[in-house]
């Protein structure tokens, strides 16, 4: 980089570039972070704190009756009382109530996980420190309740901050540093999911890059990150990946931006990787980001595939009347078989016959050609929001995903999974591109990531990058997870037609 800009008015013969933060850094005013934060910072943490406190007590008082009903004796009063302060406090180790985590989700739920299987290691070792002797019944009973509650409770919190987050409150202010392609790429991932609580407010960008960003209040002439940070109140710096921002400016920018309680971020370039696969290791001084390989052992397919079939027996014979009842009616509403078979492709590109309850008329195929022009899906899926061969039985089941339930023969077949990649026609395959081939590294899904984030509303080149994010991040944690949210996404129908 060539253009420079001049850091300080004092100084008008050093010159530097703009990002790089000097040692003493002028005319800032060091302040506290908790006296930065926002009101809503506060009032999320001590609604987070009351829901803890009473998914405690609300623990306690259940173990209590339940085990001793109303003759309970003075130590264990004087036990129950402690339990949910002692609840609180192991929260607030795990992390519990940091801004950071405050609607991150899954950061959340975890710490309130750890914080039950902490406490349950606590009490264990006390009991046996002391001698005392503590009803195992009682404690049982008493921590999952409080965890399962304060998980309950957390949720709803998370979900209303979201909901004020998409009304554009409760956001962090950030400040993007960075060159123009990378500063964009940053900005826009970082507004992508308001959810997220991330409102970029400026982007500081060397001098004689090209204007392009478009943002109000661009700083192109901004000499100082710091000053850029003073001048829009900004909460967070968000660096974007640059060689030339790294070692010794980072670190002092880091510095800086500590005196005054803002959070720095740094990108480090890489994309539609999730955490678990990346840490951070210290070598010969430096911290070096290290990205784990995809899951390949052998140890986690078996657990998935054990786990599948189980429960797609298990589901197949809760869901028999219903299945039944599903078949009289696709029978005698319209004339053609009451399943719908259909070659598809599965894992190593191997063919399979995947099941379906019929939901068009029998000569559907025949009118596809007649119709092709109008499709409302994506470039290479036909949908149609009002497809004239659906019958009214099929379009009810479509809504709400009841004609998929068949599938559940085919993941006990171990042709499919339940949470995986859709199951793509062997016409799709033929047009894919080298990176999309990595979608059959996995067995196909009776849902996925694609079936929670907008079903057929998507593009073909976002349900292929959500196919691609779930083959690179694989996990049972994130299977359970996407089974949750496909309750979600079914009972809503949206995104289904």
């Amino acid at each position: 980089m060539t253009d420079h800009a001049v850091v300080g008015d004092n100084a008008p013969d050093r010159r530097r570039p703009v990002w790089v933060v000097p040692q003493t850094v002028p005319a800032i005013v060091p302040r506290p972070s908790r006296a930065t934060e926002p009101p809503w910072v506060a009032v999320y943490r001590w609604a987070a704190i009351g829901g803890d406190l009473l998914a405690a007590v609300v623990g306690v008082s259940v173990a209590l009756l339940t085990r001793f009903g109303y003759q309970v004796g003075a130590g264990y009063l004087i036990f129950g009382c402690l339990l949910p302060i002692a609840w609180v406090a192991s929260v607030a180790l795990a992390r519990g109530y940091e801004t950071r985590s405050f609607g991150a989700g899954a950061e959340e739920f975890r710490s309130i996980l750890r914080s039950g299987v902490a406490l349950t290691a606590l009490v264990a070792i006390a009991s046996y420190a002391t001698k005392s002797e503590i009803a195992r019944g009682f404690v049982v009973l008493a921590i999952p309740v409080t965890v399962l509650l304060a998980l309950l409770l957390r949720y709803f919190l998370r979900r209303d901050l979201s909901r004020h987050r998409y009304r554009g409150r409760c956001m962090r202010r950030v400040l993007v540093v960075g060159r123009n392609g990378e500063a964009a790429t940053l900005r826009e991932r970082l507004e992508k999911r308001p959810a997220d609580g991330f409102r970029v407010v400026a982007v500081c960008r060397p001098r004689g890059e090209t204007r392009g960003i478009g943002l109000p209040g661009d700083l192109l002439d901004e000499a100082d990150i710091m000053a850029a940070v003073n001048r829009h109140s900004a909460d967070v710096v968000a660096v974007a990946s640059d060689p030339e921002l790294t070692g010794q400016s980072l670190r002092r920018l880091s510095w800086a931006l500590e005196q005054c309680g803002v959070e720095l971020i740094v990108s480090p370039g890489i994309i539609e990787v999730a955490g678990p696969r990346i840490s951070v290791r210290p070598v010969a001084g430096l911290s070096l980001l290290h990205l784990e390989r995809p899951s390949a052992s052998a140890g986690p397919h078996l657990l998935k595939n054990v786990f599948d079939r189980v429960v797609a027996l298990v589901l197949l014979l809760l869901a028999a009347p219903l299945l039944i009842g599903i078949g009289l009616a696709v029978g005698l509403t319209s004339r053609g078989p009451v399943l719908f078979t259909q070659r598809r492709v599965g894992r190593g590109n191997t063919a399979f016959t995947m099941l379906k309850f019929r939901t068009m008329c029998v000569d559907a195929e025949a009118r596809l050609a007649e119709l092709s022009g109008h499709s409302d899906g994506n470039a290479v899926l036909f949908k149609l929001r009002a497809d004239p061969r659906v019958t009214k039985v099929g379009g009810f089941l479509r809504r709400y995903s009841l004609d998929e339930l068949p599938q559940l023969i085919n993941v006990l077949r171990g042709e499919m999974s339940l949470v995986g990649p859709r199951p793509p026609l062997e016409s799709e395959v033929e047009r894919y591109a080298a990176d999309d081939t990595r979608r059959m590294l996995v067995k196909p899904g009776l849902t996925g990531l694609w079936q929670v984030s907008g079903r057929s509303d998507l593009s073909w080149d976002e349900s292929v990058l959500l196919d691609l994010r779930y083959v690179d991040n694989w996990s049972m944690t994130l299977d359970l997870l996407i089974l949750w949210k496909t309750a979600r996404a079914v009972l809503k129908g949206s995104g289904a037609y």
